[in-house]
């Protein structure tokens, strides 16, 4: 049995974040490198678009290592690819991670899922499962009392 988690948490995808933070350097790298080896009668702009093409492919990799799932006392931040949404306590009805599912997702009060894609099994199928545990642990512990 493991030890209870604490407020405040922050659950993320720790190898795939590490290994898109490296690819969107290296990307960034050989394609300034390649910018500047290129053959003399390549001009300015074509050299301008090599580097923003590595400039956009690394910004892509950042965006695919943004999310992570973070709960403190008053509830719960999610930040997805694009997205980043504050959910209090009690507007989460239900934590999902069934077999299979690519992430987390979250039943709202309102009649909705949203992805918590921050809790996945990129990083390791026993680890996303605590995660949601833990999670789903804080949502029923804070349940609002009728």
């Amino acid at each position: 049995m493991s030890t209870p988690v604490q407020l405040p948490v922050t659950w993320a995808p720790r190898r795939n974040r590490g290994v898109l933070l490296s690819l969107s350097a290296v990307l960034v790298t050989v394609f300034t490198v390649i910018a500047f080896a290129l053959p003399a009668n390549w001009q300015l702009n074509d050299r301008l678009a090599m580097v923003l093409s590595g400039l956009v492919f690394g910004s892509l990799g950042l965006m695919l290592a943004r999310p992570r799932v973070s709960a403190d006392a008053e509830g719960v931040t999610v930040v997805n690819f694009v997205r980043t949404r504050r959910l209090a306590w009690a507007e989460i009805v239900r934590v999902n991670f069934r077999q299979g599912d690519p992430w987390v997702t979250l039943d709202l009060a309102d009649g909705t899922a949203l992805a918590a894609v921050g809790i996945q099994p990129g990083g390791g199928r026993e680890q996303a499962i605590r995660a949601a545990r833990a999670l789903r642990d804080f949502v029923d512990g804070h349940v609002p009392v009728s």
